[in-house]
């Protein structure tokens, strides 16, 4: 009896599991969208190394978050990013400065063995999230470096772009954000193509080192005589 009790409530068990998995809904999963570059005409073009690209700390999981009215950070419960979202920043930048630069000549850092960019892109992004009721908001900095290393641009960004409240278009606005971010760093790249090469300091010729003076012979040394004592007394007896 007891066994047909044990079954039974394992059945039940089993039921229930089943039916749980049947209506829980799977989360949708979520890709950042590179828009529709086309691919460069130039299979040369400016040489750009892009990045070190930073991504603040909150963006780094797979986690969808949703900012609410009062400025906090939630997940959300109907959606997540479908792998790594900075993985997503960095390939959305590269396809769109590509396009926009018309270069197939751009690599992410650390770069090629080999690779010498004409400009080098610094971007840090501190954030990029959106809400229901909060538009999707982009905030970065960027450097540009020329050949010899030298800062040419520097500039602070901020974004916005409305959407219609759902993940789906949330996911859209910051996709935009990112294409419009690409949009500024081409603009301000564009200037440095062409720079000329830069040139090695020309070294100065080793100077041979001068021979040792031979040191002069000096004359011996004569001990001084000491003057004999003449003024002794001498005693008869």
């Amino acid at each position: 009896m007891m066994t047909v009790r044990f079954s039974l409530a394992l059945m039940l068990a089993s039921l229930l599991g089943l039916a749980g998995c049947v209506h829980s809904p799977p989360v949708p999963m979520f890709q950042l969208d590179a828009g529709t570059p086309e691919v460069p005409s130039k299979k040369a073009g400016i040489q750009v190394l892009l990045g070190p690209v930073t991504v603040a700390d909150y963006l780094q999981r797979e986690t969808l978050l949703q900012r609410q009215p009062d400025g906090s950070l939630t997940a959300a419960p109907d959606g997540r990013w479908a792998g790594s979202l900075a993985a997503d920043i960095d390939q959305v930048l590269l396809r769109q400065l590509s396009w926009r630069l018309d270069s197939q000549r751009l690599v992410l850092a650390p770069g090629n063995p080999g690779f010498t960019p004409e400009v080098q892109v610094l971007l840090t992004i501190s954030r990029l999230d959106s809400g229901p009721q909060r538009p999707a908001v982009l905030e970065a900095q960027w450097r540009l470096l020329d050949r010899a290393g030298q800062l040419r641009d520097s500039r602070l960004v901020r974004l916005e772009e409305p959407h219609t409240g759902t993940a789906a278009d949330q996911v859209r606005a910051q996709s935009k954000l990112l294409q419009q971010l690409a949009e500024q760093l081409a603009s301000a790249v564009k200037p440095l193509e062409g720079q000329p090469p830069v040139a090695d300091a020309p070294r100065k010729p080793a100077q041979p080192a001068a021979p040792a003076k031979a040191k002069e012979p000096q004359p011996p040394k004569i001990p001084m005589a000491a003057p004999v004592r003449t003024d002794v007394e001498v005693f008869r007896f």
